[in-house]
């Protein structure tokens, strides 16, 4: 298969994050007792308030949070796309800069115990502020700006109010705010989860199946890819170098690329001439910026299987388009160099294997399909006194 263009996504269109359509989400009530979807294991917090959980989701989706006011969590965390974003290898922030890395999806971050690819954040309630103070990002120059921004904001500090009570507006509620919202989103109860856990015999096909015996024997993905007898978040938290970031920071590029101009249609560029217009490359070094143990050269977090099929393009750098490309990799026992994790080995799976094993991954989409259409902004920017008398009426 033909290399992808390393062309930079210039455009954003705003439109990507009114989308109707998203996997979500069990909402919270009060203080009723959370119960995780099938397959998921018992959520580490008990319950949410959903005063936090509306004010995490409107900050979620406010651009305004950017230093230009164009970028939010959500453009590059689309509802539509699994929470992920699959318009291009990696990301795109402000600007239009291209991100060092694809972006992962939010479902079932609850679980998560270090965030981001490279673990450098271990709290949830934390995490935003990094993609808000990020340069390349959402370019906010720092987080007294952003309070100000937002306490300046139409009736944001009522929301703060209404959910923190005296706590108000200040750096840790912004923070505990999203993150409230972010737990929310939990994804389970896939064709896959009805089988395993569900007693639903019918739920997979026989190929599907016999992916799943691939899955967790021959092919060996469960080695990292954890499944549980009663649960299964597929990600044992850790972290492993499969080479690909080795070759983008340390092999010589190819001299050639294909690239797609639209649909079904290539050309041949140069590497010298692509070079010419291109953006510079990010030097990625993996966990090792972390950690700077030698052991993390170029090692990243595993990623969670669940909605795999939705949440292209695949590795830290979307550098694998399809599963059938991610399945190609592994077979060949990703890329050498003397860091990669001895876990990888050629698989010497045949083409109806490799077949039955993509067939699998595709089980793990969740079901739950519900609207969540981003704040519209109503209950934000009052355009009169009249307006502001109608947003206190529907308590905003």
């Amino acid at each position: 298969m033909a290399e992808r263009s390393r062309f930079p996504l210039l455009i954003v269109l705003p439109s990507l994050i009114c989308a109707l359509l998203a996997f979500v989400v069990y909402p919270a009530t009060g203080n009723s007792p959370l119960k995780p979807p099938l397959g998921l294991p018992p959520l580490p917090y008990t319950s949410l308030d959903p005063a936090k959980v509306q004010l995490g989701k409107l900050l979620f989706f406010d651009r305004r949070l950017s230093f230009n006011n164009t970028m939010s969590c959500g453009m590059c965390h689309l509802p539509t796309e699994a929470f992920a974003s699959t318009q291009g290898e990696t990301a795109i922030g402000i600007e239009g800069q291209s991100l060092p890395r694809n972006a992962p999806s939010l479902l079932n971050v609850a679980y998560q115990k270090l965030l981001f690819l490279d673990g450098r954040e271990p709290d949830i309630d934390t995490q935003p502020w990094s993609p808000i103070l990020s340069s390349i990002e959402m370019a906010s120059p720092s987080v007294g700006y952003t309070i100000a921004r937002i306490r300046d904001l139409p009736n944001y500090e009522n929301l703060f109010h209404k959910a923190f009570g005296d706590r108000g507006l200040d750096m840790e509620t912004v923070g505990e705010a999203i993150a409230e919202y972010e737990k929310s989103l939990l994804s389970g109860n896939s064709r896959f989860d009805r089988w395993k856990y569900g007693g639903e015999e019918a739920a997979l096909t026989q190929q599907e199946k016999q992916g799943f015996a691939l899955f967790v024997g021959k092919a060996g993905c469960s080695g990292c890819h954890l499944v549980g007898e009663h649960d299964a978040l597929f990600t044992d938290f850790k972290f492993h170098a499969t080479g690909i970031g080795y070759k983008a920071s340390a092999m010589a590029p190819p001299p050639s690329y294909q690239v797609e101009l639209e649909a079904g249609v290539m050309t041949k560029v140069e590497e010298k001439d692509l070079r010419t217009v291109s953006e510079r490359k990010h030097n990625d070094i993996g966990r090792f910026a972390i950690t700077l143990n030698s052991e993390d050269r170029w090692a990243y977090k595993t990623p969670s299987l669940r909605n795999v099929a939705l949440t292209y393009p695949y590795m830290h750098d979307g550098s694998l388009r399809t599963l059938e490309n991610v399945v190609d990799f592994y077979n060949a026992g990703g890329i050498d160099f003397d860091g990669k994790s001895p876990q990888l080995h050629p698989l010497n799976l045949s083409k109806e294997e490799k077949a039955s094993l993509v067939a699998f991954l595709k089980t793990l989409t969740g079901d739950q399909k519900a609207t969540l259409a981003p704040p519209t902004g109503s209950c934000l920017a009052p355009a009169s006194d009249h307006d502001a008398n109608a947003m206190r009426d529907r308590q905003c």
